[in-house]
C-alpha cells in the first residue's frame, strides 16, 4: 500500500485530481476538508456527490451531523481506519483537501492530555468568564505558553488551566514532558500551484454555481434545522447566505462576498501550506499528477 496526500487552494482542482487517480490507481480516499465531514452540508462545502464518487470508497464524507463536534483526534481515528480498510483491501491511499491543519496533526501527533475531571472542568468555565485575567495568570506562570497564544483564544486559554489545575505542571513544561509523536511518516506531500489571477476567476465561477444549485436554500434549511450556533454554521459561504436571508445582501453581493472570503482562506491556506510542511512538492496541475503517478505507480 502507498498512500500520499494532495493539498491545494479552495478551486484548485485537489477533488478531481483525487478522483482521476483513485480510479486508476486502486486507491480510497480520506477528505482533509472541514465541511465536507457533515451530512447535509453539500452545496457550501462543494463535496463531490455519490454520482461522482462512483465505486470509491471515502472516509470523511457524511460522518457527522452540522450540531456535532469534529476535531484533530477524530480525524486521526479517521485516518486509522481508511488506512486499515486500504490495507485490507490491497489499496492505495490518497488524503485529499484544504484543511491542511488536520494534515499537520497527522504529521507531528498528538499530545496526550491528562484526565480531567467534572470540577476542573467547571472550575476552569468559571475561570474564563474573566478571559484578560486568566490570560495574565498565564502570562505570570507560563509565559512562553502565552507568548504563542491570543488573550481571545478561549480553547487554548481553557486547556493551559485544565492541565495545570489537574497537574499542578505549567503547560508548556508539561507538553516537554509529553511529546507528541507522529501519527504517519515519511508522507508524500502534494500541493497543485495555481496563478493567483486563475483561481480568483476559479473561485467566483465556483460560488456563481454554488447560489445556482441552491445554496441559499439549504442554508435555510440547515438554520431552521440546527439554528446558527453550531461551529459549521459560521463556515464560508453559510455565514455569507445567512446575510443574505437577513436581507443584509443582494445575490450578487452575496456571490462577491463569498468569492472574497474564499479567495482569503486560499491565501491563509497557501501561506499555512509553505510554513508548516517542509517536504511538500508544489507544482502545476498537469505537471503534479505525473509526478504523483509516479509515486503511486510504485505500489
Amino acid at each position: 500500500m502507498n498512500e500520499i496526500a494532495i493539498l491545494g487552494a479552495t478551486a484548485s482542482g485537489k477533488t478531481d485530481l483525487s478522483l482521476e487517480l483513485a480510479s486508476k490507481y486502486n486507491a480510497v480516499i480520506l477528505s482533509l476538508d472541514s465541511l465536507s465531514i457533515y451530512k447535509e452540508i453539500d452545496i457550501a462545502s462543494a463535496k463531490p456527490t455519490k454520482k461522482e464518487r462512483g465505486d470509491i470508497v471515502h472516509f470523511g464524507i457524511d460522518e457527522i451531523y452540522p450540531n456535532e463536534h469534529f476535531s484533530s483526534a477524530m480525524f486521526i481515528k479517521l485516518y486509522k481506519n481508511a488506512k486499515n480498510y486500504a490495507i485490507k483491501n490491497s489499496k492505495n491511499l490518497i488524503i485529499v483537501g484544504g484543511t491542511s491543519f488536520y494534515l499537520k496533526s497527522l504529521c507531528d501527533g498528538l499530545s496526550k492530555f491528562p484526565k480531567i475531571e467534572k470540577n476542573i472542568k467547571d472550575e476552569v468555565a468559571e475561570i474564563l468568564k474573566d478571559k484578560k485575567r486568566a490570560y495574565e495568570t498565564i502570562k505570570k506562570i507560563d509565559s512562553r505558553y502565552a507568548n504563542k497564544i491570543s488573550i481571545r483564544d478561549s480553547y487554548r486559554i481553557g486547556k493551559w488551566f485544565e492541565i495545570y489545575l489537574s497537574t499542578k505542571i505549567p503547560a508548556s513544561i508539561y507538553f516537554e514532558i509529553n511529546k507528541k509523536e507522529p501519527i504517519v511518516k515519511d508522507l508524500s506531500i502534494y500541493e497543485i500551484a495555481v496563478n493567483r489571477k486563475e483561481l480568483k476567476e476559479k473561485i467566483a465561477l465556483r460560488t456563481k454555481r454554488m447560489i445556482k444549485k441552491g445554496i441559499i436554500d439549504e442554508v435555510f434549511y440547515l438554520e431552521k434545522k440546527y439554528t446558527r450556533i453550531p461551529k459549521s454554521m459560521k463556515s464560508i459561504g453559510i455565514k455569507e447566505t445567512l446575510e443574505y436571508l437577513d436581507g443584509k445582501l443582494s445575490v450578487s453581493e452575496l456571490s462577491e462576498k463569498i468569492s472574497i472570503s474564499t479567495s482569503q482562506l486560499a491565501k491563509r491556506q497557501s501561506t499555512f501550506n509553505k510554513t508548516q510542511f517542509s517536504n511538500i512538492v508544489k507544482e502545476d496541475l498537469k505537471t503534479l499528477k505525473d509526478s504523483i503517478a509516479i509515486n503511486l505507480e510504485k505500489s
